[in-house]
């Protein structure tokens, strides 16, 4: 998968967390030698619950609509830690309390913080418009 469509799926992921109003939004670009199994992690805290199970249906949904879909969830029901794995990304939606707990920032710290501005793909620079000269235009003669 080239790395512009990486970012895009992120970035659509991480826009459907916004929506919903998520907290506490971080992007972790993994590190290739960290042992990691994924690319990016996103993460996010709900504060009740529902909000949780409302930020992964959101996830899932915009995702699914691109026609991407994770190869597992774990969580859900609990909704304390909703795990959507995406392979090249995995999204992390917790609890306030289960965050804290797990405190996945300070257990991957060489991961390198991203800012969502990060993964928008960087604007293709338009193409020098071809401009015609416009020939000199012929005078008429007079007649004289």
């Amino acid at each position: 998968m080239k790395k512009s469509e990486l970012k895009q799926q992120v970035s659509a992921a991480i826009q459907a967390c916004l929506e919903k109003k998520a907290e506490e939004l971080s992007i972790l670009e993994m590190e290739k030698g960290s042992g990691a199994f994924t690319d990016y992690f996103v993460l996010c805290s709900g504060t009740n619950p529902r909000q949780v199970q409302a930020i992964a249906d959101e996830v899932e949904m915009r995702l699914k609509a691109a026609d991407i879909r994770p190869a597992h969830i774990e969580g859900y029901k609990q909704a304390e830690w909703v795990l959507l794995d995406y392979t090249d990304f995995v999204v992390h939606v917790f609890s306030e309390k289960a965050r804290k707990f797990y405190d996945l920032e300070r257990l991957w710290k060489t991961a390198r913080r991203l800012e969502v501005a990060e993964l928008k793909p960087a604007p293709k620079k338009p193409k020098a418009a071809m401009t015609k000269r416009a020939a000199p235009k012929k005078k008429a003669k007079s007649k004289s």
